[in-house]
């Protein structure tokens, strides 16, 4: 966990190691009715106190991910991944799983540009512009661009997880999510230390996301490097 701990805007560290857990469970790397570890030997390996580790099973067991039976241990119960910050990140390593993180590039507000799909009630919005990790290892970069109807982004606000600044931030949830999943070209904004030049073809993801509003309030692309990360959906 120290890499993310680095970033001074990261999540709070047993939400951080909560999410790790549900996206091995997603991943399957963790099955229903499995027995974790006992808690002083995870909490060794995950490279945090025994307090912090109950935070984070505490989250687990109110999302019914978990069940903790006195004298005899903490075992998963696979209910899928509601509520889940990275609920909705469909990239995970190889062999599945990974902690998302994210350095962010810029947080600009302007107009869409008039290549921009339609989404949203304004005719402009806030751009993000981020490279993404799983744990350690970069997979991606993504810009993505939120309706001004639904709120504007502060960056020195803004931690490893959009969806819950908007949340916390701005008061509402990402409900719904749809992807085209493709290929592309990295961007010319692309940082020199990413895995892969500006122009290189990677997988290519485009997202638009609702909230309670009939219309988008979020458009999103996302270029990832298809030798560190997979592109999982799962159907339940």
């Amino acid at each position: 966990m120290s890499s993310a701990n680095r970033n001074p805007n990261a999540l709070p560290v047993y939400v951080q190691i909560a999410e790790l857990l549900i996206r091995d469970i997603a991943a399957g790397r963790l099955i229903s009715g499995e027995r974790l570890p006992p808690e002083r030997e995870l909490a060794a390996d995950l490279n945090v106190s025994v307090g912090t580790l109950r935070k984070s099973l505490a989250e687990l067991e109110k999302k019914g991910m978990l069940e903790r039976i006195q004298g005899s241990g903490n075992y998963v119960r696979e209910t899928g991944t509601q509520n889940s910050v990275y609920g909705m990140f469909r990239l995970e390593l190889p062999e599945g799983g990974g902690l998302p993180r994210a350095d962010i590039l810029s947080v600009d507000h302007v107009k869409k540009p008039i290549d921009l799909p339609d989404f949203g009630a304004s005719d402009s919005g806030s751009r993000v512009r981020r490279m993404r990790y799983l744990n350690d290892t970069i997979i991606a970069v993504e810009e993505i661009w939120l309706d001004d109807a639904a709120g504007r982004i502060d960056q020195s606000l803004l931690s490893d997880s959009l969806y819950r600044y908007y949340q916390h931030q701005l008061g509402f949830w990402i409900t719904r999510a749809e992807d085209r999943v493709a290929i592309g070209a990295l961007p010319d904004w692309t940082p020199p230390e990413f895995t892969k030049p500006a122009g290189e073809t990677v997988g290519y993801i485009e997202r638009f996301s609702w909230s309670e509003r009939p219309e988008p309030v979020e458009f999103s692309k996302t270029w990832f490097d298809p030798d560190r990360a997979t592109y999982v959906q799962r159907l339940k």
